[in-house]
């Protein structure tokens, strides 16, 4: 490398430059410094220079005693003695950044060279540490058998079909539907999902006393002839999940089609075009939005008969003259008949003249969570304008019903506004939807006193939910799907999901205001209290019922295993007895034994024919009194089958 000019004058002869060194031709006044160190070196050459230390930006690990050695020998190699000062002369940035990128140089090859060779010491112990595992596993079984090549191989097949096997189980059966892989299935007997849904006792004391009758729910659904199930659709009750249910997660002989977006699903009788659904997500609300007990009675028979072409969605005007033809037809039995407005005459609605049964069902709720529910609900904005309301031919005027609100909704509404509309709906909602509101003069007020009225509505509405053919309780969705399995004899794909988390259960309010909220629904309070010692007496009776048929079951099956050991017992003991005969028959010295056991058989199967022949009398009067249930004296069927094979072995 060359020196500038300015310096070659003040220095004399200049070094000779490395061979393809580009050449300077500047002489910046910055490097004065390195113009002065360059002249004080001058005598001793490079050596004075080198002796002085390595220039800045140089590390100390410069190898310097090359310099010492062979001063003469620079043009050979960089690490001759011309590095120094060539290496000096260079500008401070570039110094830096050459001495930053020898250090992560140094630094990277460091990291990769231990990185490499702990790597190499871990696999190497891993590989011992396995060994040994294998060793100790499979050692014995190679010493014992002398396993060959074929033999591990045999081996090795065998350990991957068991774990194929899991895989496949596992996929087959998760782990939260299937009892062979809980280990509780092992340790402890299976709990009963039907217990403590609400987390209060299993042992309910009950308060009411209802006949057997009305406990005992058994409907005789004919999903293929006339039979029609009608949802009562009480707001906020969760009716929509349970409507869901019915229409999406019931085994069937042809399911429900629902298609992707469409809220409704047709529901048909199998090889028929006519439905065996009247709910919202089959028909629509065909009688109004939410219709309640006195328009669905009045509604659907007229719907159902003109609509058997599946067109399910009459107008508005429509549904005007339904009405009012039905309740004018209401009125004129009730002018015959001065007891047509009583609970049974109301039973009697359920199966009209044209042969249809009707079978009514609903969903309650408690009183306090449904209130606060329909409050957030009407918060977001939710009016229920659509609903009719029509009672006896006609909706209420605006001086029966007012309106709580004067704008196009209630949406941002505070509880005490909520509370404080005496008109509003929400009050007493579940009474007032379930009983029947002709029986009071619907919706005007002035018909009779209000105590009165309140006793008249709280009855009805018992009444219809008494003789209703299934209600079920939001806080009980096992048993309600329970209790429907059993009523309808229809079994749900998936078990219900008992919430527990819901909008009304974030409302935090204080014992005033639930007291308030109890006190506006002083009658839906009373309505539950009557509704869940009810609904909880049936799940009661169906489950002692249940348990009783399979403790039968079980002891006629006992019986019949007794009777079939009996015969081949006696069967066997008379073929040895006649083979003994007639083998040695001077040996005999009781020749009636054999005359004895048949006398008894046919002593035991005298009987047996005379419990039969009773039997079929039993049968025989059953028919005559189906109404009737068999006594706990009278022989099951099982036992008949067990007395017809007695039968058979005269």
């Amino acid at each position: 490398m060359a020196l500038p000019a300015c310096a070659a004058r003040a220095l004399g002869p200049p070094l000779q430059p490395e061979r393809g060194a580009p050449a300077r031709t500047t002489c910046p006044r910055r490097h004065s410094r390195v113009e002065a160190e360059l002249a004080a070196s001058r005598p001793g050459s490079v050596a004075a220079s080198v002796r002085a230390g390595p220039p800045r930006g140089v590390s100390r690990g410069f190898n310097s005693q090359t310099l010492l050695d062979e001063p003469l020998k620079a043009s050979s190699s960089l690490a001759g003695a011309a590095r120094a000062p060539l290496f000096a002369l260079l500008p401070r940035g570039r110094r830096r950044r050459m001495h930053d990128f020898r250090r992560r140089w140094d630094l990277g090859s460091l990291c990769r060279a231990l990185l490499t060779r702990g790597l190499a010491a871990l696999g190497h112990s891993l590989k011992h540490v396995l060994g040994a595992i294998f060793s100790k596993i499979f050692g014995p079984l190679a010493s014992v058998g002398n396993m060959d090549e074929k033999s591990n191989k045999l081996l090795l097949a065998l350990v991957m079909l068991f774990l194929f096997a899991v895989i496949v189980l596992q996929y087959v059966c998760p782990g939260t539907e299937c009892q062979l892989l809980r280990l509780q299935a092992f340790s402890s007997p299976m709990p009963d999902p039907y217990r403590s849904e609400d987390e209060s006792s299993a042992r309910f004391v009950p308060r009411y006393n209802f006949s057997r009758g009305d406990l005992l729910r058994k409907v005789d659904f004919d999903i293929k002839g006339d039979d029609l199930i009608v949802f009562l659709h009480i707001q906020k009750t969760g009716g929509t999940t349970f409507g869901r249910h019915l229409v999406r997660n019931i085994q069937l002989e042809q399911p429900c089609e629902c298609r992707v977006g469409q809220k409704k699903c047709t529901c048909h009788r199998p090889g028929k075009r006519e439905t065996w659904l009247f709910s919202r997500f089959s028909t629509g609300w065909s009688c109004g939005l939410h219709a309640d007990w006195t328009e669905l009675t009045s509604c659907v028979p007229a719907v159902v008969d003109g609509k058997r072409d599946a067109r399910l969605r009459p107008s508005r005007w429509r549904i005007f003259q339904i009405l009012d033809a039905a309740s004018k037809d209401r009125r004129g039995s009730a002018n015959i008949n001065p007891g047509a407005n009583s609970p049974s005459s109301t039973k009697a609605r359920n199966t009209p003249k044209n042969g249809k049964n009707f079978h009514y069902i609903t969903i309650l709720r408690d009183p306090v969570s449904r209130y606060l529910s329909e409050w957030r609900h009407v918060q977001r904005g939710a009016t229920w304008k659509a609903s009719l309301h029509v009672c006896d031919g006609r909706p209420p005027t605006s001086e029966e019903l007012p309106s709580c609100y004067t704008g196009d909704d209630w949406s941002g509404c505070p509880l005490k506004e909520f509370m404080d509309c005496p008109y509003n709906l929400a009050n007493n909602r579940q009474v007032r939807m379930l009983s029947d509101l002709t029986l009071v003069g619907c919706y005007n007020l002035s018909v009779m006193p209000e105590k009165q009225r309140n006793k008249v509505l709280l009855e009805s509405a018992k009444s219809n939910l008494k003789h209703m053919a299934f209600f079920g309780l939001t806080e009980f969705q096992r048993k309600t799907q329970y209790l429907f399995e059993k009523t309808f004899n229809m079994n749900f794909i998936s078990p219900f999901t008992q919430y527990n988390t819901t909008r009304a259960s974030s409302v935090e309010i204080n014992e005033e205001i639930q007291k308030r909220i109890e006190g506006l629904n002083f009658l839906d309070m009373e309505l539950y209290s009557y509704a869940k010692d009810l609904f909880l007496q049936r799940y009661q009776f169906m489950r002692q019922k249940e348990h009783q048929e399979a403790r039968r079951k079980r002891q006629e099956q006992r019986k019949f295993l007794k009777g079939r050991f009996l015969q081949t017992h006696f069967q066997s003991q008379s073929q040895g007895q006649n083979q003994n005969l007639s083998q040695n028959p001077s040996q005999n010295p009781n020749p009636n034994v054999n005359q004895n056991v048949t006398q008894n058989m046919t002593q035991n199967l005298t009987q047996s024919s005379g419990q039969n022949s009773s039997l079929k009398e039993n049968q025989e009067s059953q028919k005559q009194n189906p109404g009737q249930e068999p006594g706990d004296g009278h022989t099951s069927p099982g036992t008949s089958d067990y007395m017809g094979s007695v039968e058979k072995w005269r």
